[in-house]
């Protein structure tokens, strides 16, 4: 059994795929006006730049919101016909695309091509009075895809196609900062292939693995491996389901959105006492763990600087690696499918990802499983 692990880290110098970080994620949605709203208005994201009928594009619209650096697109197709309706009709609201902020996106998709790399997008150059962007893209798990963006050469708003959007409605932030990890669930028996496609074909290396004996309860259980690539800007959790008594959360996922794809987004903030109060405050509901949780946490993490009583009353887990501690908690699932979810973590120095909070964690999550009749 390989438990939590950190393997080492490759150097820069080896990466053939440097990375600059996360770009954006486009997410599929029904109706991506309404949306936006729920997500600025929930979750505290700034409008940033529009796409549909206004601006000439006749298939899709699209509004892009952003908070410091994640940037989320949601898209909506204009008419039965077009193919992000298959897309909606099998998944719902969902992840669509992984955008990775390049230096060269021509080269990120030769070499990754020709490394075994599924081809979604050739290199695609696209300009308007602000320069050109220059995107390309390679398929992943399910019918997620990994999206390369060349912006060097482009002082636009977003990309090409896109005009400023200034509506009169805004909320204020909530104080999230970057993507700290993105999460997909796949198919039983198919993590360790998606592991290899991305060591083989990106060049990420396996940074931590967790087994069934890591991830269970007494009813279900997964296995877990998280890849990075050589900077450690990208980092992505694959899960798959493993042997248990009841449906596990794995397998719940894949019923409901009907494959493989993105199961949750990890946001960090630097104050997560400040960001869940304000992200309860509009309505966000959470997972809960017990209030028995608390009552030796402190003799399993050791000293914080937060107060535990703060951390319980807004039910915030805490948890501690040979580097420091994290605080997280996880959101209920965003869509009426219980699909996609956020989490919202703050590490104090921590590298890991809470593998003393998934027993409580997973219990929650199969508490909510047994209320919707899945678990």
């Amino acid at each position: 059994m390989e438990t939590e692990t950190i393997q080492k880290q490759k150097t820069v110098a080896d990466d053939f795929l440097p990375m600059l970080g996360t770009d954006h994620l486009e997410l599929y949605v029904g109706n991506a006006k309404q949306a936006a709203f729920f997500y600025m208005t929930a979750f505290g994201f700034q409008p940033l730049a529009y796409k549909g009928l206004e601006t000439g594009s006749r298939d899709v619209v699209s509004y892009v919101i952003r908070q410091e650096k994640i940037t989320l697109v949601l898209t909506t197709p204009l008419n039965s016909k077009h193919p992000i309706n298959d897309h909606l009709r099998k998944h719902g609201d969902g992840v669509s695309a992984y955008a990775i902020w390049v230096e060269d996106a021509t080269s990120a998709y030769e070499e990754t091509t020709k490394r075994g790399g599924i081809a979604h997008l050739s290199p695609t150059k696209i300009e308007d009075e602000n320069g050109h962007v220059i995107t390309s893209g390679i398929k992943t798990y399910g019918d997620t895809v990994n999206i390369f963006v060349e912006r060097k050469n482009y002082n636009g708003v977003f990309l090409p196609g896109y005009k400023k959007w200034e509506p009169a409605y805004r909320t204020t932030p909530v104080g999230l900062k970057f993507v700290d990890h993105c999460v997909g669930n796949v198919e039983l028996g198919k993590m360790n292939d998606w592991v290899k496609y991305y060591e083989d074909v990106m060049g990420f290396f396996n940074l931590v693995t967790f087994d069934d004996k890591d991830i269970s309860t007494e009813y279900s259980s997964l296995m877990s491996k998280v890849v990075s690539n050589g900077n450690g800007y990208i980092k992505f959790p694959i899960n798959e389901p493993a042997s248990g008594k009841k449906k596990s959360q794995i397998e719940e996922y894949i019923d409901f959105y009907e494959g493989a794809g993105v199961q949750h987004l990890a946001l960090a903030t630097e104050d997560i006492i400040h960001t869940v109060t304000e992200l309860r405050k509009r309505g966000v509901e959470f997972l809960n763990v017990p209030q028995s949780y608390y009552d030796d946490i402190l003799d399993r993490v050791g000293s914080i600087d937060e107060e535990l009583k703060i951390l319980r009353d807004l039910n915030i887990l805490i948890d501690r690696d040979e580097e420091g501690y994290l605080l997280q908690i996880f959101t209920k699932p965003l869509e009426d499918r219980p699909t996609l979810f956020f989490e919202i973590i703050q590490r104090k120095g921590a590298k890991s990802f809470g593998k003393g909070n998934f027993k409580a964690l997973f219990e929650a999550i199969e508490r909510e499983q047994e209320l919707r009749g899945n678990l």
